[in-house]
């Protein structure tokens, strides 16, 4: 069974931090570009962030850049989302998805996987 897990949700105070981890089992995640997106309520989905399969392109929306961190796990099925100083407008469920990369284009997608998404609250 092909699938992704999306893990380290949580709630969390204005500045703080979570990592959140994108597990695959029964294909290689090592072989796809991850992509991570998000969608609060009422709102459309986002692109968060993405990563080519080696690791060397990685793209971050304006709203997130300087504060997360796309990588690759150091086991080939694992991918993570580092995210610091986080601010109440990052509430959102958080998705990862295992699709290509587009050198052309510099973007991730078509998506092949995607996981069932993790909750991330930030609240004072």
């Amino acid at each position: 069974q092909t699938q992704l897990v999306e893990s380290g949700g949580g709630s969390v105070q204005p500045g703080g931090s979570l990592r959140l981890a994108c597990t695959a089992s029964g294909f290689t995640l090592d072989y796809y570009a991850i992509g991570w997106f998000r969608q609060a309520p009422g709102k459309e989905r986002e692109e968060v962030s993405c990563i080519n399969s080696s690791g060397g392109s990685a793209h971050y929306a304006d709203s997130v850049k300087g504060r997360f961190t796309v990588s690759r796990g150091d086991t080939k099925n694992t991918a993570y989302l580092q995210m610091n100083n986080l601010k109440p407008e990052d509430t959102a469920v958080y998705y990862c998805a295992a699709g290509v990369y587009s050198d052309y284009e510099e973007r991730c997608g078509p998506f092949d996987y995607w996981g069932q998404g993790t909750q991330v609250t930030v609240s004072s």
